[in-house]
């Protein structure tokens, strides 16, 4: 890991979490079958997760990482962003409190452009030694959708614990469309692996060198990415037999891959150029 991108490292991997979360629970709230304290709890989780993105984005400096080189100019753009994100995650927050549901989903997309907006930025930052900033761009949002569903299918699950009553449907949809997206993450990184970076960063940090000697790369492979894809796949089909204790329990187990995935990542980039 490259010690002087760490910062930037965590400022990452906090906009995919808190944007990726935040998606996800409009969707789950647009459909009208998630319970009120769900959002709730959700919207505090993401509210708190803003205010350390913003913190992140304050303590991240320099045009230069440790021979990892990034698009300067942006950091000042970058937190005007993520503070326009905390500042609409509390209202949302607020709305949802105070159970205004048509108007806090309606706060909530404006934070998710906002948000979009703000991913989008980070990896046009970060992609001047990458083959492409599409590259970046499409790793950063896959890997906040994968984020944001795994994290929030955790979290519904534990309604499912103590209220039998409640449809399966949404843990069903979760789980079904965590599965997609870690599908998609897998074709992803295939293609982000093979196409040549425009530029190797000169680092000794550990794991530094080409991806395929490089043991940091098949940890991401197999513990970040094709494992919860296999507890993903089992945790929809618990959930598809209203088993919610196992599906929940596998998600937990999903929740640690991915976010270790996502910061061997985030980590492996900084070192080699390659967003996977």
């Amino acid at each position: 890991m490259n010690l002087d991108a760490l910062p930037h490292a965590i400022l990452l991997i906090l906009a995919e979490f808190s944007v990726g979360s935040l998606i996800v629970v409009l969707i789950a709230d647009a459909r009208g079958m998630v319970p009120s304290s769900y959002v709730k709890l959700s919207a505090g989780v993401i509210a708190s997760a803003a205010v350390l993105m913003l913190l992140s984005a304050f303590n991240t400096s320099g045009a230069d990482l440790g021979g990892y080189r990034l698009e300067d100019g942006l950091f000042g753009p970058i937190r005007g962003v993520a503070a326009a994100f905390l500042a609409i995650s509390v209202v949302y927050t607020l709305l949802a409190f105070a159970e205004q549901r048509e108007l806090s989903l309606r706060v909530g997309t404006v934070g998710a452009i906002v948000g979009v907006v703000g991913v989008g930025m980070l990896a046009y930052q970060v992609s001047p030694p990458t083959w492409s900033f599409a590259g970046v761009l499409l790793s950063l949002l896959v890997g906040m959708l994968a984020l944001g569903f795994v994290s929030q299918a955790m979290i519904l699950g534990h309604w499912y614990l103590v209220s039998t009553k409640l449809p399966g449907q949404p843990l069903v949809e979760l789980t079904f469309m965590l599965t997609i997206v870690m599908v998609v993450q897998a074709v992803l990184l295939i293609v982000n692996a093979a196409v040549p970076v425009r530029e190797v960063p000169e680092s000794t940090a550990l794991f530094a060198g080409s991806l395929g000697s490089n043991p940091a790369f098949w940890l991401r492979v197999g513990v970040g990415l094709l494992f919860p894809l296999a507890l993903s796949f089992m945790a929809w089909r618990s959930s598809a037999e209203h088993s919610m204790m196992s599906a929940t329990g596998l998600l937990y187990i999903a929740v640690g891959a991915v976010f270790v995935g996502e910061v061997l990542a985030r980590g492996l980039l900084f070192v080699t150029g390659a967003p996977v």
